[in-house]
């Protein structure tokens, strides 16, 4: 069945393109017609010699483009620039040749986690677990940063988030070109909800010119295994119509118990060339995420049991038989998960927990050279997604016989949206307007499944299916909202005199979300009326702002300041940072009345130097969060009380340094320093008591990181070594709950064939991930933080594990 919806879903594919670049290419010559005169500037790519007199003539040398060495792949490195397509500060970039050091089908955030104030965390060595992964940079959340992905925003990219998704099941990491992060507050052209902390830009690549073929696969740790091919069309006509079509399946084997992590997914992109200067580029992305998870921890659990607390999956006997103990004793002795203060062996000896996910994306990027002054940009696509959230639940029995179901948190939404904006350029200045519109209809309810009495048929797996044994016999709670985004921008790039240009504008944005629940089981939810109504988060003026001043080809200074405003999280009863979530209508009432949409206030500045042999970057910021809304767990760990809190003001101030120097041909090393003071600003009320949290540092990002790489280069092989120290992290609120630091280190080697059997580019690696086996606890919060004390709220990274990859083209 997989197989076939495997072809259907690459035929389907490229005969969509095919036929979309036989349309096109029937109108190329209207559009010549209508381009004879030489464009100067372009919303499509333009050739080097272009691009240097555009820099000249905003003030810029050519050697603006000079990059700060990560790796020894000479240019393509690690490197800091100013974006010349939209106005926006100083920018870090990670080219593709970064991407490549990592274990092939990683995150690409794993890439980011080498910058200096940037902190990634996942279970799995491969970053696609989304319930153990998460993102922070200069202490903002993933869900406080705009992302996008060939203009597409992926918006809120947490667990079982109903208005976005990954950006591990939004592109195959293969096709990613490159990724441009913001270091300040992020462009007002950047179509997103959650803009707080800065924008995340990943933008695939073009299809090849020539027709070929590539094939990797590798093999790992755990059975651990992961496919990619990929087909290039080259061009099929004298307009250079071409198009590419990949699929990639990871299969990876869990560490801890039984299960596995496996993801599939398919992307397709067509680019069709119209005239000299535009073109329209259409794309296609498939995913199925099919996850067992790992178990939640806490600090008592870690203290008392061990590192190792797996789930029971696959002994479903073992599993029946302590829920069985659970329906009579809520704390029953079970070997290897009792003894934990404060915590039940019913909710660490669980049988299993998982999530399965299918997201459809597509769309066009329309890039158009209108004159030789004017260019028009526009994104039109579309996003679907299903999803079954699941784990064993022993508080339901599917009767009085079978003392265990499986509880399924199911979710669905659908986006369509469109942004588009003009860009002038006059004189000195470079003038742009658009307009993003969104519309986002979500769904989210719980629902309780059968499980069988032992030797009465297999038992449900966490992935699914779930429906073997008939319909849910129980539906705790359903909710629907429609959500409407309009943002609307204008920006103008000034160039002040030689060297020195000015960025200013504003953007305006309205998010507006209606319903709420529509299905209520009281007896499972304890309330009469769950969370129904609307939210509506406005700003009219969020300027920006960024001053660049390059004195000469190795100085650079550089400011940028920026307000930004987040939409109103959406999410269904239960644990969340959603005023939906609350525990009734009465209470989403009341704080509907008293929250305001969160604001952020980001001041930033930095200096770079450049030279063939060092090359530095140094950052100071100072970021003002206002009414960040967040759910704290306060109560006993076997009865937490949730509450969405309005935390006031929080204050993050820090610095980043980076430094790499190129002492000889092929060899590179960089070392990064990072500090962060993020403290709260105010005491809050909660439903578990009053909390002094002035001056309490936040929670899960540390305080202090440092990085290095080292990367060297000798005819076809690459060697390369890099640990990360991360600092003490909070854990509750109140600080008296903290994780210690720790080092995670990673090695590889890889040698490349020019030319091997009639094959080119024939590549061999092999890496090591966390190289010393430490022991830590990477993800924090994924059920929230405790407003005090330990909860089962955190989850251990992944162990030494070994990954070899061969890889060829033809």
């Amino acid at each position: 069945m997989l197989d076939a919806l495997r072809r259907h879903f690459l035929l389907s594919s490229v005969a969509l393109f095919a036929w979309t670049g036989c349309a096109y290419a029937q109108t190329s010559s209207w559009v010549k017609a209508h381009h004879t005169s030489r464009v100067k500037q372009s919303a499509s790519s333009l050739s080097e010699k272009t691009k240097e007199k555009r820099d000249a003539s905003l003030g810029r040398s050519s050697t603006h483009r000079h990059r700060t060495s990560l790796s020894s792949h000479q240019s393509e490195t690690l490197s800091v620039h100013v974006a010349r397509h939209v106005s926006r500060g100083p920018e870090l970039s990670v080219p593709k040749s970064v991407m490549q050091q990592y274990v092939p089908g990683t995150s690409p955030y794993r890439a980011l986690d080498r910058m200096p104030g940037v902190s990634f965390a996942s279970t799995d060595p491969m970053g696609i677990d989304s319930f153990g992964a998460s993102l922070y940079m200069r202490g903002f959340f993933m869900n406080q940063l705009g992302v996008t992905v060939d203009g597409v925003p992926l918006n809120d990219q947490t667990y079982q988030s109903v208005d976005g998704f990954s950006v591990a099941s939004a592109i195959i990491p293969d096709d990613i070109d490159g990724i441009t992060v913001s270091q300040g507050g992020g462009g007002v052209d950047v179509p997103s909800t959650n803009t707080l902390g800065g924008t995340i830009r990943f933008q695939s690549a073009d299809p090849e010119n020539k027709m070929g073929a590539k094939v990797s696969q590798g093999f790992g740790s755990y059975n651990s295994y992961r496919t990619y091919v990929r087909f290039d069309s080259g061009k099929l006509n004298q307009s250079g119509t071409k198009f590419y079509t990949s699929y990639a399946r990871t299969d990876a084997g869990m560490w801890e118990g039984g299960g596995s992590q496996f993801l599939q997914q398919v992307d397709a992109k067509l680019v069709q060339p119209l005239g000299e200067r535009s073109k329209i580029s259409a794309f296609f992305n498939w995913s199925d995420l099919q996850q067992w998870n790992y178990p939640d921890l806490s600090v008592g659990i870690i203290k008392n049991l061990g590192w190792r607390v797996p789930h029971l999956y696959p002994d479903y006997e073992k599993a029946y038989h302590i829920a069985q103990q659970c329906q009579t004793n809520p704390n029953p002795v079970v070997p290897g998960y009792s003894g934990v203060p404060g915590i039940s062996s019913c909710q660490t000896a669980l049988y299993d927990g998982g999530q399965r996910e299918i997201n459809y994306m597509g769309g066009l990027n329309l890039d158009f050279a209108l004159t030789d002054r004017l260019t028009w940009h526009t994104t039109i696509y579309g996003h679907s997604q299903t999803g079954y959230y699941s784990y064993t639940d022993y508080d339901d029995p599917t009767s009085s016989e079978v003392p265990l179901s499986e509880e399924v948190w199911q979710n669905r939404q659908e986006r369509y949206g469109i942004d588009t904006s003009l860009r002038y350029h006059i004189g000195r200045h470079h003038i742009e307007g658009g307009i993003w519109y969104e519309n986002d209809n979500q769904q989210a309810g719980v629902y309780n499944y059968r499980e069988p009495a032992l030797g009465q048929g297999a038992p449900l797996k966490a992935i699914g299916p779930y429906t073997v044994y008939g319909q849910p016999f129980m539906q705790g709670y359903n909710f629907e909202w429609r959500t409407n985004v309009l943002q609307a921008h204008i920006q103008d790039t000034v160039t002040l005199a030689r060297g020195l240009t000015l960025n200013a504008g504003f953007r305006t944005m309205t998010a507006q979300t209606s319903g709420g629940a529509n299905a209520n089981d009281a007896a499972w939810t304890g309330a009469s009326e769950l969370p129904n109504g609307r939210l509506r988060a406005t700003r009219a003026f969020l300027p920006h702002f960024d001053l660049d001043w390059r004195i000469n080809r190795q100085h650079e200074f550089y400011i940028d300041v920026a307000e930004n405003m987040r939409a109103y999280e959406v999410s269904a009863y239960g644990v969340a940072n959603s005023l939906y979530s609350v525990q009734d209508q009465a209470t989403f009432l009341r704080q509907k009345h008293e929250t305001k949409p969160s604001r952020a206030w980001t001041y930033m500045g930095g200096y770079r130097y450049t030279s063939p042999w060092v090359q530095l970057n140094a950052t100071v910021y100072h970021s003002t969060i206002l009414h960040q809304l967040s759910s704290a767990t306060v109560g006993t760990l076997t009865n937490p009380i949730s509450q969405v809190i309005d935390f006031g003001r929080i204050s993050l101030t820090g610095a980043n340094g980076l430094i790499t120097i190129t002492p000889l041909p092929g060899l590179s090393i960089t070392n990064s320093v990072s500090y962060n003071k993020g403290t709260y600003s105010r005491n809050v009320n909660t439903e578990g008591g009053y909390y002094a949290l002035r001056g309490k540092k936040i929670v899960n990002y540390p305080s202090w990181m440092y990085k290095t790489a080292i990367a060297y280069t000798w005819r076809g092989a690459t060697v390369h070594f890099d640990a990360n120290y991360y600092g003490k992290r909070y854990f509750s609120y109140m600080n008296d709950t903290s994780v210690g630091s720790y080092w995670v280190a990673n090695t590889g080697i890889t040698y490349r064939f020019k030319r091997l059997a009639g094959m080119h580019d024939v590549t061999c690696s092999f890496n090591v991930y966390n190289l010393f086996n430490n022991k830590y606890i990477s993800t924090m919060g994924e059920n929230d933080n405790p407003a005090s004390g330990d909860y089962q709220s955190m989850e251990r990274g992944a162990v030494r594990e070994f990954f070899g990859t061969i890889s060829t083209s033809f």
